[in-house]
């Protein structure tokens, strides 16, 4: 049954809706950064002229390494040392831009929970309630609407916020999740860089040079091959907008605390909300996503291995620890993985790599970087189970695969051109007048 009391305090908030105010859906960008921010302040130091000036060295190197074991271009990257704090702003849109499919889903079951409790024989009257006169149940709805997506912005906005400062106090470079986070730039943390070489019997110049390597050559290939960032954000989204809702805990939540504080909510709430069993759907998103990370970690390690190997001498030491690493997770992916139902990781990390390894002995160096030329000619989970038959087949396929995908290419643009050319005829303008 619906307490009156619960019920009375529900509809004094939604009344407050009917004046304008600030209502919100989806992860509140502003709000999350200044959380996140004031919980990485504590153990945060602004960057300086030595940490700049040792970001933009160690890029500048990395990158001369880089331009001798692989024909992909980034022209222009700088390198840029942030503290945490300038982490979280500058990569908060992104990771706002992911989680705000879970947002839609949240506050679709918050709303089906507030209603349920109106419905049946011993829903209250709504207009003894003070609601406007003939309301009915469908208007209640509707104006509830606005009221539930900012509560739903709330709890989201709080645990986002949470989960990237975690991520700030663990990321060692810009886009070490392997999402294209940053652009332009090649980042680091000096701060966490410092931590994690207290624990490694390497020198900190040469931790330095191997995580400006790494990270020079994931935004090297995030920029010279403009497909694949989008497809990584693109499988999480798709994993996240079908992120199936805990309803009982939901209608838990909704039952016993008090419906117009949207912080009691979120704090009943920060248990879990999210149903862990995936749909096929998701399986299918989950699947995707491994698979184009491992790629481009693989790839990674690779070229980042080879473009140290005659220069730093704990490179094969260093690239095991990072392996290590990047497969185990941490805390911190643990925090947002909670959030989105998923772990950042590469789990075929190593035969990624191994594919990479294979290609250029069999096809050098330009064939091995040859296969992102399109995402159709991108080696697929069934290659990672059959590393040695997708280096032949493509050996095999050597130039002709090329040149059919370039046909291919130029068969699409000389149709749309001719197309164009026909519209021009019948007396079209490109306005339509």
């Amino acid at each position: 049954d619906a307490d009156p009391g619960q019920v009375a305090a529900m509809t004094s908030q939604i009344k407050s809706m009917f004046t304008p105010g600030a209502m919100t859906k989806g992860v509140d960008v502003t709000s999350a950064t200044t959380a996140a921010r004031e919980a990485a302040e504590d153990e945060d130091h602004e960057m300086g002229e030595r940490e700049r000036g040792l970001a933009e060295q160690a890029a500048h190197v990395a990158s001369m390494w880089l331009d001798r074991v692989t024909d992909l271009e980034a022209p222009g990257l700088t390198g840029a040392a942030l503290s945490r704090s300038e982490w979280i702003e500058e990569t908060m849109p992104v990771w706002a831009s992911l989680v705000d499919p879970v947002a839609d889903g949240l506050s679709a079951a918050i709303r089906d929970s507030f209603t349920s409790r109106l419905q049946g024989p011993d829903a209250p009257d709504l207009q003894a309630l003070g609601l406007p006169a003939g309301m009915d149940l469908s208007m209640l709805t509707q104006q509830l609407a606005p009221f539930v997506d900012t509560m739903a912005s709330s709890l989201i906005t709080g645990q986002t916020a949470e989960a990237v400062g975690a991520l700030s106090s663990d990321t060692l470079t810009a886009t070490e999740a392997g999402v294209p986070l940053l652009s332009g730039r090649v980042g680091l943390l000096p701060g966490n860089v410092a931590a994690f070489a207290e624990g490694l019997d390497v020198p900190l110049d040469e931790v330095w040079l191997h995580l400006a390597a790494r990270e020079a050559a994931r935004t090297r290939l995030f920029t010279a091959v403009p497909w694949i960032g989008p497809q990584i954000l693109a499988a999480i989204q798709s994993y996240a907008r079908g992120m199936a809702i805990d309803t009982d805990a939901i209608d838990a939540a909704v039952r016993e605390v008090d419906p117009s504080d949207p912080s009691a909510i979120q704090e009943a709430l920060t248990g879990g909300f999210l149903n862990p069993t995936p749909t096929a759907a998701q399986r299918a998103a989950l699947a995707q996503l491994e698979t184009w990370l491992a790629l481009v970690e693989g790839w990674v390690e690779h070229v980042a291995a080879r473009a140290t190997d005659a220069h730093l001498p704990h490179t094969a030491a260093m690239t095991e620890t990072i392996r290590r690493r990047r497969a185990t997770g941490g805390p911190a992916e643990k925090t947002f993985a909670g959030l989105v139902g998923l772990e950042l990781r590469p789990r075929r990390l190593r035969d990624a790599a191994n594919l990479f390894a294979a290609l250029e002995e069999r096809v050098g160096a330009t064939g091995r970087d040859g296969v992102w030329a399109h995402p159709d000619v991108a080696p697929t989970g069934a290659d990672l189970d059959d590393v040695l038959g997708f280096v032949e087949r493509t050996a095999a396929g050597g130039s002709s695969a090329s040149d059919d995908l370039d046909a291919a290419l130029e068969s699409i643009l000389r149709e749309a051109d001719e197309g164009g050319s026909a519209a021009g005829g019948s007396g079209a303008s490109p306005d339509g007048q």
